[in-house]
Order: structure tokens, then C-alpha cells, then sequence
């Protein structure tokens, strides 16, 4: 299977007042054709801000110090944002965290898809028209052609969500990168939207980067995983082999956060992970593990290959 993605030992770091903090440490991920590549992890692990340099969309203040990314077989860091304007949205298309948020207001659906047509597919008039009735029928909009007169607050979560999946199948986008696309939403239209998100994937070819820290999502899905925690990759797994047997201890203690219905207990993971201003030294999840040995807190332990299936970073497989 060719890969349409590559990230090679990407570094982002952010400049605060306190000076340069690395917040990203050598990740490489890869994504193929027709493939869906979870990335997983708590909060403020890195998942956003490691796809987001997919598409130079960081914070003014965060700089990437190194690393590659391939788009294609282009190394997409150096193109210019003239360059990168013609990838995003038109080959890289982004679903946003927050549906409630990501349309505009004042214009109507049909407007917004037909300024998306235009700028990234150059048609116009009664064939962009065409093109976006198209798209939403696509993520099944029922009566489409009413529906491009409405504005996004006549739009449930879960419709408006529809809609911005619509705009990346009107571009003929080959890779979506969806950021939490369940966020806000009831568990009804989450199914709905991941199984639009499916079926298009399926229908079209198209490759899938999803963040999410929904296990349940992942396992119904994915095809490879990468679990996060403070920065860095620490399992990367073919998504049944991380379910039937997980390396890493922090997959473990994830896959263990699970609310059983016939229990009053909860597992936890205990502590917090650290920030980026914390010095660490050793392996990043050593004071919340329950295997920690001596060299945990020494050396911090590199992604390495296990079997076929998965690599980790645990020093419990040197």
C-alpha cells in the first residue's frame, strides 16, 4: 500500500515568555491510500498541534525546529504558502473540532460551499452550483437545493458537521484530517457522522487522519494508531493489535479508563501529564506508571519494533 502521507521526526516548539519550549519531540507517523490513521492521546498531548503542521495552520508562536513532511512524495515544509494554499482544502481538507463554529454566520450554506468551489476547483455559475447540491447530497442533506438557502444557525451540530464534510468531497480532497469531529455532539449523531465519514471515505478513496481520544471510535475506524502523551509517540500499532495486546504501559492504562455498568468503580490513570515548561527527565509517563524501574527515570526510551504489528517507546522491551 503506497503512502500518501509521510511525517518524518517533526520538532514544534513554541516561544513564550519564558523562552523556547519544546512541545513536540521526533514525531513520524504515515498515512496510506484509502487508510484511516487514528491519533490518540489526553488532552494537550500533541495530537492537534502534530497534524496542524500538515497544513502550516500553527500559532504564530509555535515554530517547527525540524522534521519533513510528505505530501505525495514533496516535502511540503518548504513550499511557500502560495504553494500550500493549493493544497489546503483542495487536496488536504480539514473538519474542524468545532462544528458550532467553523461556518460563517452571515452567508448561507450554499454561499460558503460555492466560494470553497470556486477558489479550489475554478467553476463557475450552474456547474459550482451543481457541484455543491452534489456535496450535500452526499453526506445526505435532505432537499439539498432548499437546504443552500439556509443559514448555519437554521443547522443542527450534527448538520452543520455534514455540511463541512460536503465542502471537502466538493474539492475532490484525497486526505481528510478530522479534529475530534464528535466534539459537541449527542451519541446518536456522532455514530451518524462517523459513519458518513466512512462511507465516503470507502465510496471515494480518500485517507482519513482522525484525532480523538475516543476509544470506541477508534476501534470501529482505524486502521493504524498512534498513541500520544506529552509530545511524543510512544505505541504506533495496527488498530487490532493495539486492542489485543497493547505494548506500551499508557495504552494500557487508556484502554483501561472503560466504565463498566455493573461496577461503581472507574479506573483512572492517576497524576497529570506534564506541561511543556516541565523539565523532564527519563521517560515522560515514568511518575504515573506502574511498571516504572530505575532507568525510566534516567533515559528516556526510544520508538522502537516490537513485532510485525506495533512499535513502542518502553524501556520494559530493551
Amino acid at each position: 500500500m503506497s503512502k500518501i502521507l509521510e511525517v518524518k521526526n517533526l520538532n514544534i516548539g513554541f516561544d513564550l515568555i519564558d523562552g523556547f519550549k519544546q512541545a513536540i519531540y521526533n514525531v513520524s507517523f504515515s498515512l496510506e491510500k484509502g487508510k484511516t490513521l487514528a491519533i490518540v492521546g489526553e488532552s494537550g498531548c500533541g495530537k492537534t498541534i502534530s497534524t496542524m503542521s500538515v497544513l502550516q495552520l500553527l500559532p504564530e508562536t509555535a515554530k517547527i525546529k525540524s522534521g519533513e513532511i510528505f505530501y505525495n512524495g514533496e516535502n511540503i515544509l518548504s513550499f511557500s504558502q502560495k504553494q500550500m494554499q493549493k493544497i489546503r482544502g483542495k487536496k488536504i481538507a480539514l473538519i474542524p473540532q468545532d462544528p458550532m463554529t467553523s461556518l460563517n454566520p452571515l452567508y448561507t450554506v450554499g454561499n460558503q460551499l460555492l466560494e470553497v468551489i470556486e477558489l479550489h476547483q475554478g467553476l463557475k455559475g450552474k456547474e459550482a452550483y451543481d457541484v455543491a447540491v452534489n456535496s450535500l447530497e452526499r453526506v445526505k442533506i435532505p432537499d439539498a437545493k432548499e437546504k443552500m438557502k439556509s443559514y448555519p444557525h437554521e443547522f443542527s451540530g450534527g448538520m452543520k458537521q455534514r455540511v463541512i464534510i460536503a465542502m471537502a468531497l466538493a474539492c475532490n480532497a484525497e486526505i481528510i484530517i478530522a479534529d475530534e469531529p464528535t466534539t459537541a455532539l449527542d451519541v446518536t449523531v456522532q455514530a451518524q457522522i462517523m459513519d458518513i465519514l466512512h462511507e465516503v471515505k470507502e465510496k471515494y478513496g480518500l485517507s482519513v487522519i482522525l484525532i480523538t481520544h475516543d476509544l470506541g471510535i477508534v476501534a470501529q475506524n482505524a486502521d493504524k494508531v498512534a498513541v500520544m502523551y506529552s509530545g511524543r509517540i510512544v505505541e504506533y500499532a495496527d488498530v487490532e493489535e493495539l486492542f489485543k495486546n497493547p505494548k506500551h504501559p499508557y495504552t494500557k492504562a487508556l484502554l483501561n479508563v472503560i466504565l463498566d455498568v455493573n461496577s461503581t468503580k472507574v479506573e483512572t490513570i492517576e497524576g497529570q501529564p506534564p506541561s511543556i515548561t516541565d523539565e523532564i527527565k527519563g521517560c515522560p509517563f515514568h511518575l504515573r506508571c506502574k511498571d516504572c524501574m530505575d532507568i525510566c527515570k534516567k533515559e528516556e526510551p526510544v520508538l522502537k519494533q516490537i513485532n510485525e504489528e506495533s512499535q513502542t517507546a518502553c524501556h520494559l522491551y530493551d
